[in-house]
């Protein structure tokens, strides 16, 4: 795997529901194509020129470094690290990234650092032994069909979905946090075998959910009933959540009305359900 050093790692998040992040790989090989968001800045901005450029993902080789040197610096002000938005730390099939991000996590939570967590690879069991890892910490995969020809299509090297979710129910099993990102949430007319309902019930298990919609995307937004699909989700998602007491987040633009409120969904002083 190529090694690559950077100059800083943490960075203060513009999406609503995180607090700081990091991203400790360039490039992920999960090669989606929603299209990816993460791909699309990188070309934009020069690091990566072709879709083969990144799917050859790059090892921040001095992540470790970066933090002992960040963390007192940003001390008082970070109230959980979120891992990550721009790359997959526990992209499937590649130990380095894993062992990299399990000596991440551990760093930070030996700081007293709560880290949140997403994925569509598999977690590893050892995020269960609470010596080296807080009990603190969220961890989450992301899930938006069960439908293997959508994943063929347009998450081609990830994780298969049933692996994913036995991971994630493992480490629910064993007492720690779990949450589920269904974003970004397909139109019918790109994913023609949709089950939201069903999908649902193939996470009830979790603590949190954070559902949104399709963004960049022609045909998504080609649908002629777009606007009230996503809202009539958004609703599914939210008595879904009500009725299995777990607390959820609706991204910005997928309702007409936003609920801010649910922006806490990672905060320490969220204890109870969110409700509108």
């Amino acid at each position: 795997m190529q090694k690559i050093k950077r100059k800083s790692l943490l960075y203060k998040s513009g999406v609503e529901y995180a607090d700081f992040c990091l991203n400790h790989v360039e490039g992920c090989a999960h090669g989606c194509k929603f299209p990816c968001y993460a791909f699309n800045m990188a070309k934009r901005f020069g690091k990566v020129k072709t879709y083969s450029d990144w799917v050859k993902p790059k090892l921040v080789e001095n992540a470790l470094e970066l933090l002992d040197k960040e963390i007192p610096k940003y001390a008082g002000k970070i109230k959980f690290v979120h891992l990550c938005f721009m790359t997959d730390p526990f992209m499937y099939g590649y130990k380095e990234v894993k062992g990299m991000t399990l000596k991440i996590i551990e760093k930070l939570n030996e700081s007293n650092i709560k880290c949140t967590v997403l994925t569509k690879g598999v977690y590893p069991q050892a995020l269960t032994n609470s010596k080296k890892y807080g009990i603190n910490n969220e961890y989450g995969i992301t899930l938006i069909s069960m439908n293997n020809k959508f994943k063929r299509e347009f998450e081609p090297y990830s994780a298969q979905y049933k692996n994913r979710i036995k991971s994630l129910k493992y480490l629910h099993d064993k007492g720690l946090k779990t949450w589920v990102s269904i974003e970004p949430y397909p139109t019918p007319n790109i994913d023609e075998n949709q089950d939201l309902q069903g999908l649902l019930e193939q996470i009830s298990f979790v603590d949190r959910i954070i559902f949104g919609k399709l963004n960049y995307n022609v045909i998504s937004s080609q649908f002629r009933y777009n606007e009230m699909f996503y809202e009539d989700c958004a609703n599914q998602v939210i008595e879904f959540c009500k009725r299995n007491n777990i607390e959820y987040h609706i991204k910005f633009g997928t309702q007409r009305q936003y609920n801010k409120k649910t922006e806490i969904i990672f905060k320490e002083v969220c204890k109870l359900p969110i409700t509108v």
